[in-house]
């Protein structure tokens, strides 16, 4: 694919509300449910850069391979994730692909059940971010490998 330009380098200042966004979202979530859903997010998004950088900080954070491995199938292995966690997935889902469904009333009722209005809050902010992420690596081409790892 042939490059494309650098959004960070060619316009600094349309770069920062989006990292001002992420410390807002990271601030509020616990890093686990954070990575799970935007690695959900990017792998419905067709994101190498970010599903590579997602899945790379996840493992970092203690996350399994299994569970990684086995995301794109959380809904047949609901051994493997918790039902906060579920709910969570299936909140990432249903906004990922929100010309493609309806916020049911019983999906909002199901992430209620296990997160504080603020943690909503915070949890619909990151899916809003990843998704703006995924679209921007994908519309820039960025170049799969040049994640590196903190």
């Amino acid at each position: 694919m042939k490059k494309r330009m650098n959004l960070a380098k060619v316009s600094p200042d349309a770069y920062k509300p989006m990292v001002a966004l992420e410390k807002y979202v990271t601030a509020g979530l616990d890093m686990k449910t954070y990575h799970l859903l935007k690695t959900r997010a990017s792998q419905i998004n067709g994101c190498h850069y970010c599903i590579d950088m997602h899945t790379k900080e996840a493992m970092e954070d203690g996350e399994t391979a299994q569970r990684l491995f086995l995301l794109d199938a959380w809904r047949e292995t609901p051994e493997l994730y918790t039902e906060k966690e579920q709910a969570v997935l299936a909140l990432t889902e249903a906004m990922t692909l929100i010309s493609e469904n309806d916020m049911s009333d019983e999906l909002y009722e199901q992430v209620t059940q296990h997160f504080s209005e603020q943690e909503v809050v915070a949890l619909s902010m990151a899916i809003i971010a990843i998704n703006g992420w995924n679209r921007l690596a994908i519309s820039f081409r960025v170049e799969f490998g040049s994640y590196e790892p903190k």
